[in-house]
């Protein structure tokens, strides 16, 4: 548990519905003391980080999992955008997408991703998946504490 007992913020960049409720079922079955932010675009997503429009508010988020395959903006421009701002780069970015297509892996490490995971197909895999993802980045690895600039 975090020193300062504030709870972890994620954000999840995700259009799809069925996607989304198997990662809170994934991080709700852990002991995780955090908050999981939504947003189902990659603009929405850029809003909420930069805290423009109804995301003025909004934490700054302790790790980002980003999809590629979004509307209006996909997630390699955001991963792109994130990485290129300094008020926003140290945020760790954890990409949990569909595809397995290897130039989709080497751009996103082009673009300074943390790290690249494929969901399962399987549902139970899909939920170990996120609490793996829980264990590492919120167990084993130190995460910088920021506040929202």
């Amino acid at each position: 548990m975090r020193e300062n007992m504030r709870p972890f913020n994620i954000l999840l960049v995700e259009d799809n519905a069925g996607d989304v409720r198997l990662v809170k079922e994934g991080l709700n079955e852990g002991k995780l003391y955090h908050r999981l932010h939504v947003v189902e675009d990659g603009e929405k997503a850029m809003e909420f980080l930069r805290r423009q429009g109804a995301y003025s508010e909004a934490p700054y988020p302790d790790i980002i999992l980003l999809d590629l395959n979004l509307p209006r903006k996909d997630g390699r421009e955001v991963l792109a955008e994130v990485k290129n701002d300094p008020a926003l780069k140290n945020i760790p970015v954890v990409i949990l997408t569909t595809s397995d297509a290897e130039q989709d892996v080497l751009k996103t490490y082009e673009y300074h991703a943390n790290c690249y995971i494929t969901k399962p197909v399987d549902l139970e895999q899909f939920i170990k998946v996120v609490k793996s993802i829980e264990n590492f980045w919120f167990t084993i690895v130190k995460l910088p504490l920021k506040e929202a600039p």
